[in-house]
């Protein structure tokens, strides 16, 4: 069995798993500013601060291209296009990692909150109470997050998706 068809076999039921670090690129903003934002408002998202308030995700994803590059927008297409109820990871500055499921569009939050933390790419995105202890944190998440970076990305190892389905069913459902 190919390792797509063990995904597959998987996580029939278990929607995407992403890893949002919420780190900005503008190394003037504190680590750690946007994850706490993101928490407190209940949103996940991307930095690139626009000068124009896009209107619509093709809007931004053609400002993003000119303003940041084609690697950056390629970045904002991919958070855009996530399906809703897809589960989200990211990890706060002390180190603990919040599990969340988006739960709302792509928006542009041009407030002075979102830009001084620079997560102006946003959805809604529905956070557990609290940080999922580290042991009940699927490998796949771990090995993300080790690997660095600022990026938005897919967390593909098999079992991530299943095993981040049964941390939340059992986090909303005890």
């Amino acid at each position: 069995m190919t390792t797509a068809e063990v995904r597959a076999s998987d996580d029939v039921e278990a929607p995407a798993v992403y890893r949002a670090p919420m780190r900005s690129r503008n190394d003037d903003v504190a680590e750690g500013a946007a994850v706490e934002r993101a928490l407190a408002i209940g949103v996940c998202g991307v930095g690139g601060r626009l000068d124009r308030i896009p209107e619509s995700p093709a809007d931004a994803l053609a400002a993003v291209d000119a303003a940041f590059g084609e690697r950056m927008a390629r970045r904002l297409e991919r958070f855009v296009s996530a399906v809703e109820g897809s589960f989200v990871w990211t990890r706060d500055a002390d180190g603990f990692l919040w599990l969340g499921r988006i739960a709302g569009p792509w928006r542009y939050d041009a407030s002075d909150g979102a830009g001084d933390v620079d997560l102006v790419h946003v959805r809604d995105c529905g956070w557990l109470d609290s940080p999922v202890d580290p042991s009940d944190v699927p490998p796949g998440v771990h090995e993300s997050f080790a690997r660095g970076g600022r990026n938005w990305q897919s967390i593909t190892r098999a079992d991530a998706a299943r095993l981040t389905a049964a941390v939340w069913d059992s986090r909303r459902n005890p």
